[in-house]
């Protein structure tokens, strides 16, 4: 344990599985004090346990994100309960509830899509840089995809959100660069998570999903929380306005 966030108070949205619960265990043996959110209460409470079985301290704090006073109400619970706020993830998100090409797509599951993956991380975002505004600084790290950086058929509004987070990325650092506020963004491509293992829950998706990694085999969510981890330390100081990619090569091609 190298303690590279030790004293710090970290925020991580989605953090009741996969990649989210992943970053709030790293953050926590990093030392850092971690408010775990999420809709799912005992996916959260089970995230809390891990980081407490480990000798971390960590507490869950109910929210939608796509509601706006939720998220107001989770960054002030975590000051009040820690005092601060130095590192937020925001990494809720869905993936598309229905498919389809553009034409077949529901407007439903392009406004569900949107409103969790875009509209959270914004909301997220003005209430996060508020409070590293009082207290002079802070880094944020936004989950977006690889996704977010290629195209492709059949999930245009789980692509246009991701998408999306990397722009609302690079126009907050630059927003908030001289404010001490680093904001970045990590674009993983396919991660052993629930909702991926449900997309390839068929063989034979998920044999063609192996052979369009480059490396042969989907990342696991500790190696992506490594790369947010790095993000949230001082090691990376002088980095803001980045789309980190954790893919395996996927968008090397």
């Amino acid at each position: 344990m190298s303690q590279s966030l030790m004293d710090k108070v970290a925020l991580v949205t989605g953090a009741s599985s996969g990649i989210g619960r992943a970053t709030a265990v790293a953050l926590a043996h990093e030392g850092a004090k971690v408010a775990v959110a999420d809709i799912n209460q005992q996916g959260g409470d089970e995230t809390v346990a891990m980081i407490r079985q480990d000798g971390g301290e960590a507490a869950f704090i109910r929210c939608d994100v796509s509601v706006a006073h939720e998220i107001e109400a989770m960054v002030n619970e975590t000051v009040s309960r820690y005092g601060r706020l130095d590192c937020a993830v925001n990494n809720a998100g869905i993936a598309s509830p229905s498919g389809g090409r553009i034409h077949e797509h529901p407007e439903g599951s392009w406004d569900l899509t949107i409103s969790v993956n875009l509209k959270g991380v914004w909301l997220c975002l003005k209430y996060e840089t508020a409070t590293m505004l009082r207290q002079g600084g802070g880094a944020i790290v936004n989950m977006a995809s690889a996704a977010g950086l290629v195209g492709g058929p059949g999930g245009c509004a789980y692509i246009a959100s991701k998408h999306g987070v990397i722009g609302l990325t690079r126009a907050a650092a630059l927003e908030y660069a001289k404010d001490g506020i680093r904001v970045n963004a990590v674009c993983p491509a396919w991660v052993e998570t629930p909702m991926i293992q449900a997309a390839l829950a068929d063989p034979e998706r998920r044999t063609r999903v192996l052979q369009s990694e480059p490396v042969g085999r989907i990342a696991q969510p500790e190696e992506v929380a490594e790369a947010v981890v790095w993000l949230c330390s001082a090691k990376a100081s002088f980095v803001t306005g980045h789309a980190m990619v954790v893919d395996g090569g996927y968008v090397a091609r």
